[in-house]
């Protein structure tokens, strides 16, 4: 009996030998063996619970901090006109990184950041909505770059993503899913943000887990969405360590802003005035300053040189410098904003006690500042991005108080997106030059960094950030999650950087590359080539081949800003590196080179819930259905039909409805009429509708509108019909319509209007639901052909313009 015994428990030891070195190559983890005694009876048994899988002892909780289109030279932490305490108080406990690069674009940065692989590795290429059929770019992440978060959380840790996404494929954005690259798909396990490239901050476009969030935007008139995120962000962690305080956490905050639209409390806007009123020229030097004195640059670091095409400010009239100095007020104050409620967040962390104990990784911008705002900026980025309207100088003067407030999607100028990226060259979309790449960065740990407030030189990077997470919690990435064997982690951690300032550089080579811009930095030199089109004009003609591009090269070990290109004294060295650049794509899916834009923003090169239907109908509660899988009406005919009951005391609201005040449409009924509205933009002259002057009568209605367009392009005009019941009640004309795209956040709705109103009638009873009782809504698309000549007018400036948000 004794040996029998003895036995048994042996070869329970054995087996939880096994389950142990099982454990660190597998998640999920194998359930542990069991290593109690199995009797006849209870009572001559042992029992054994399978122990819950904890994080290593000592583990830091993780509050991974990333903001949006925010320059190298826009924060005060780095030199900045923009104070930004929140992120100097983490500078003043901890590091400083000056040499820390992105890849220019929101998507593939945000990939790179939660994978730790480079953004053509785990198939970001390119913006969601860009995606083209290609290993490299098709959007799919694999689930061979599993995400820090689903290795934390198979290793003991509470996940949870706040704000920005834009990581889900645009196909797969809607309630028929599939929801597997959804946050709540890769490891978080919470979800409360939005998926897009952007969202309006008064009226967002927000889930929480996989569920359409349709409130608290309606109704509370001080809500923004800043606010509310870092809400939710500190009651999650609240509630994290009251019910389990020995389990670390690992929240990812990533508010969306300062992309645009640039929005911020009027106040926070009121502290900025005349802040900027010396100009983007005088600006780029004061910062240059600052950044010397504070040690964030080299003393020798050279200011490159504003481009021809980007005005001086000295050159411009009195009124575009009191517009353009405003919308720079605003700008700071949706980043200043933005700070605060990241300082809310710090503050609850240390009333919970766990600030020593807590890693923060705050990365200022996901790319350089945004020039997607054209040479004058605009109130108005859907529209006019998108679908080419143009805004005169009246105009945007007439709306300069309105700039920041929820009538407006506004953008400031180039030149300011320029001066946002001082010293360096260039600006967001534009891989190949550190203004498109550059990004501060800030690491504290206050358990273990001990040299606080000091700079850190060593070249790093977003695939960085998963390796140095998964150090400093004692875990390693392991061979196989979920049934998938792990393309290994690409980037080098940095907790090597945290002890001496002058360690060896270990990350010694990276590849950058978006739309045909190319860069490849190896042991302090960096290759890039020239842009062929400048990132303001995001609706090019035809795109440039990949082999025009022209090669620069820089000594950037001695030039910090990229100032000095020589390239025609390095000739060898350029060869060396236009090598490595060539063995680096080829080993992460970077080929084949595409340096086109708008036009890969054509959801015909995509997979498609609604390629080859014309008929669609939907039912009440069916809202915030996204542009890529709703009914597309746009440069054709089509008819829209209602099925309604109207009650005895009258009726009003929202039948079907698509995007909002800067672009969209809808079916509505006010004051008791039928109405159809076309927004081409926010402009007065660009609301159109076609309007019944008879209310409808109780009982059982059929509401049809059908449209005629003109055709001989994109975005021209049409008549429309309005009829009851069979019955014309009205007929009018839509001179322009939408061409390309809607909104890159606002949806498709029955039954009321979950994001802006299309018209201002409606605007303060929001969301405007019907007050009478909905059947269905139907929609029947025409079969309208474009022409040759209006295809190619497609092909090249089609959809998404500005998607590269």
């Amino acid at each position: 009996m004794k040996r029998t015994k003895l036995v048994t428990l042996t070869t329970f030891a054995a087996l939880a030998l096994i389950w142990s070195a099982a454990a660190k190559d597998v998640l999920p983890q194998p359930q542990q063996a069991f290593q109690g005694k199995i009797g006849r009876t209870a009572k001559d048994s042992v029992p054994d619970f399978p122990k819950g899988v904890e994080a290593p002892k000592g583990a830091p909780n993780v509050l991974l901090i990333l903001t949006d289109d925010v320059g190298f030279g826009a924060s005060s932490t780095f030199g900045g006109p923009i104070p930004t305490p929140s992120f100097d108080r983490l500078a003043a406990e901890g590091l400083r990184y000056n040499d820390f690069n992105t890849t220019a674009l929101c998507s593939p940065s945000r990939a790179a950041l939660i994978t730790g692989r480079n953004h053509h590795s785990c198939a970001t290429g390119i913006v969601m909505e860009m995606a083209t059929g290609y290993p490299g770019y098709n959007s799919l992440m694999p689930k061979s770059c599993a995400t820090i978060a689903r290795v934390l959380e198979g290793n003991g840790y509470s996940t949870a993503w706040f704000g920005k996404n834009h990581n889900v494929p645009d196909w797969q954005t809607s309630q028929a899913g599939p929801f597997d690259l959804w946050p709540t798909g890769l490891g978080f396990q919470y979800f409360y943000g939005f998926l897009g490239g952007d969202t309006d901050q008064w009226h967002p476009a927000l889930f929480e887990n996989t569920r359409p969030v349709l409130e608290p935007e309606h109704g509370d008139h001080n809500y923004i969405l800043d606010h509310d995120l870092a809400d939710h962000t500190i009651n999650w962690m609240r509630e994290q360590k009251a019910v389990a305080p020995q389990k670390p956490f690992f929240a990812y905050y990533a508010p969306g802003s300062a992309h645009a639209p640039h929005q911020a409390p009027k106040d926070w806007i009121a502290k900025f005035k005349g802040k900027f009123d010396q100009g983007w020229d005088k600006q780029r030097e004061e910062t240059l300053e600052r950044q010397k004195k504070l040690g964030i640059v080299p003393a020798n670091t050279k200011l490159t040189p504003r481009p021809s095409e980007i005005p001086a400010w000295d050159s411009l009239s009195s009124d575009q410098k009191r517009l353009y100095a405003h919308m720079m007020e605003v700008y700071a104050a949706a980043l200043a904003y933005c700070d605060d409620q990241v300082g809310r967040v710090l503050n609850a962390v240390d009333d919970l006690g766990e600030r020593d104990n807590t890693l923060v990784i705050f990365v200022q911008g996901d790319n350089g500042a945004s020039a997607e705002g054209s040479l004058q900026g605009t109130t108005n980025e859907i529209s006019r991005m998108l679908n080419g309207v143009t805004e005169d100088m009246p105009y945007l003067m007439s709306m300069i108080d309105k700039l920041g407030g929820p009538e407006t999607f506004n953008h400031y100028p180039v030149g300011w997106a320029h001066a946002m990226n001082t010293p360096f060259q260039w600006t967001k979309q534009v891989a190949s030059h550190f203004g498109g790449v550059r990004n501060g960065m800030v690491i504290s740990w206050p358990k273990r960094i001990k040299h606080k407030g000091e700079v850190r030189t060593q070249f790093t990077h977003l695939i960085d950030v998963m390796p140095t997470i998964l150090e400093a919690a004692g875990i390693q990435l392991p061979d196989e999650i979920d049934g998938a064997k792990q393309k290994p982690i690409e980037g080098t951690s940095m907790v090597y950087t945290f002890d001496d300032a002058q360690a060896k550089e270990r990350h010694t080579t990276q590849y950058f590359e978006l739309v045909g811009n190319r860069g490849v930095y190896s042991d302090g030199w960096m290759a890039s080539t020239t842009p062929l089109r400048l990132p303001w004009i995001t609706a090019a003609g035809v795109a440039p081949s990949p082999d025009d591009f022209k090669w620069e090269l820089y000594h950037v070990a001695e030039d910090f800003s990229q100032a000095n290109n020589v390239a025609s004294k390095n000739r060898e060295k350029l060869k060396q590196l236009q090598a490595a650049f060539d063995r680096e794509a080829k080993k992460y899916n970077v080929y084949p080179l595409d340096s086109s834009f708008a036009s890969r923003a054509d959801p015909s090169i995509r997979p498609s819930l609604t390629r080859g239907r014309t008929e669609f109908t939907y039912y009440p509660g069916m809202v915030r259905i996204p542009e890529a899988t709703a009914p597309d009406i746009k440069n054709k005919s089509y008819s829209i039909t209602a099925d309604v009951e109207i009650p005895t005391e009258g009726v009003s609201g929202v039948l079907v409805t698509q995007a909002g005040r800067f672009a969209g449409w809808g079916l509505l009924v006010l004051d008791g009429k039928p109405v159809f509205v076309h927004a081409l933009s926010n402009q007065a002259q660009h609301k159109y509708r076609v309007a019944s002057d008879q209310k409808l009568s109780p009982g059982k209605h059929t509401i049809t509108f059908d449209f005629k367009y003109d055709g001989g392009g994109i975005g021209k005009g049409g008549t429309g019909i309005l009829s009851v019941d069979g019955a014309s009640v009205a007929k009018g004309r839509i001179d322009r319509t939408v061409g390309v795209r809607f909104s890159a956040d606002e949806t498709f709705d029955i039954g009321m209007d979950t994001g802006t109103p299309v018209i201002e009638d409606y605007a303060d009873k929001m969301p405007f639901k019907f007050t009478g009782t909905i059947e269905k809504v139907s929609v029947r698309l025409g079969d309208d052909k474009l022409t040759p000549e209006a295809q190619k007018e497609m092909d090249e400036n089609l959809a998404g313009r500005g998607m590269a948000e």
